[in-house]
């Protein structure tokens, strides 16, 4: 058995609490020098005894240690048997697709990051895959959208950016009646706050470039799974397709997990401090954040999430050339993509994010052109809002 195939944690570890699993899940002390910290295995290959004679490592696109010890991590803060470590997160929704055959469909909630449609639509569709976009917070239009052809369902919740919230147990009874696979990107909660697999996920996807990482210096992504058959065919796409994740870049994605429960806590501080500062602010129209009672789905994500995360999107009062102001104008929130470092970010969804979703359709779907996103940051959540105040006070 390969090294990258044995049980990726023991019974012990995955007793642990959360904080303690980040830390210590998969990172065992290096054994010939007793390091705490993984190393970094900065090599492309490694030396057999002779041919087909190895240590369990033969080529890093493969397996690499380093690699190895985050996928290991992840799996058990996620409650899964094999977790795959990608390139990015793009490169890990690609995969996930390979477990599909040309002539599926895919049913898909209507509110998702602009790179996820623009995969579906201009990459995979050419290949024979089909696609129907719904409010998949509406168990009833998942249904409807039902075809004899339907092989999965992807659900993003919250979704990006107007922080929708499915109910993923009911999602997952679909699912299971109909023989679908349930995928859920599940990068804005995390597992801190929300545990997909548990909930009846087939497979739950992540950006390690935002919370995960959580310090806005490297790309990657990972797709996880308790289900053998899924495992297999995810393990053998990410070697033969090759988006396998760096050793140096696991590292710092390994790194930036052992805080990830203590700054998941105080980014949703912040980010309930700001949602309520702009909820009663006079130039905004509304606040979209799951942890405000206004949020129409705030019951069902207190029951489903152990936390709300740290995503508030807001519609100003005012056209594009307000958003565009507020966002040129603040000085703690940068203006910029991305999401869930540690550093406040404010972006303008239909001009950055989401783009690449054709206008009328993201007008339908409520992506307007007064709508702004922000991550909010560990700063001190005073001077957050006095930014944003300041900023607010240019429209």
């Amino acid at each position: 058995m390969d090294s990258a195939d044995k049980p990726v944690d023991d019974a012990y570890v995955r007793a642990l609490q959360f904080d303690t699993r980040a830390i210590h899940a998969g990172q065992e002390p290096e054994p010939r020098t007793g390091a705490i910290t993984v190393p970094i295995y900065q090599t492309s290959t490694y030396v057999q005894d002779g041919p087909g004679k190895h240590k369990g490592y033969e080529y890093s696109r493969t397996q690499n240690p380093t690699r190895d010890a985050l996928e290991a991590c992840l799996a058990a803060l996620e409650g899964g048997s094999t977790a795959l470590a990608f390139a990015s997160g793009m490169a890990a929704i690609s995969t996930v697709m390979t477990v599909l055959k040309a002539g599926d469909h895919v049913i898909c909630s209507d509110d998702v990051y602009g790179g996820t449609y623009r995969v579906f639509e201009t990459v995979f569709r050419t290949y024979g895959l089909e696609f129907t976009y719904v409010d998949t917070s509406r168990a009833n239009e998942i249904e409807d959208a039902a075809r004899p052809n339907t092989a999965m369902l992807w659900v993003e919740s919250p979704t990006n950016p107007l922080l929708k919230i499915t109910d993923l147990r009911c999602a997952a009874d679909i699912c299971r009646r109909r023989g679908w696979i349930f995928a859920v990107d599940n990068t804005f909660a995390t597992p801190f706050f929300q545990q997909p697999l548990a909930l009846g996920a087939d497979i739950v996807v992540h950006s390690l470039t935002k919370y995960l990482g959580g310090h806005a210096d490297t790309v990657g992504g990972c797709a996880i799974t308790s289900r053998p058959l899924l495992a297999e065919r995810l393990r053998f796409c990410q070697n033969a397709v090759g988006a396998s994740l760096g050793p140096f870049d696991s590292w710092l994605i390994l790194r930036g997990i052992k805080t990830l429960g203590l700054r998941m806590r105080r980014h949703e501080e912040n980010a309930r401090a700001v949602a309520q500062f702009l909820e009663n602010h006079r130039r905004v129209r509304r606040v979209i954040y799951p942890g405000l009672a206004s949020h129409p789905d705030h019951e069902l994500a207190a029951r489903q999430m152990a936390g709300f995360g740290a995503i508030v999107s807001v519609y100003l009062d005012g056209d594009v050339q307000a958003a565009c102001a507020v966002c040129r104008s603040t000085r703690l929130f940068r203006c910029a993509e991305s999401l869930g470092g540690v550093e406040s970010l404010i972006e303008h969804p239909g001009i950055m994010t989401h783009a690449s979703i054709p206008e009328h359709l993201r007008r339908e779907k409520g992506i307007t052109d007064n709508l702004i996103r922000l991550s909010v940051g560990i700063e001190d959540p005073a001077d957050l809002i006095a930014d944003l105040e300041a900023a607010l006070a240019r429209i």
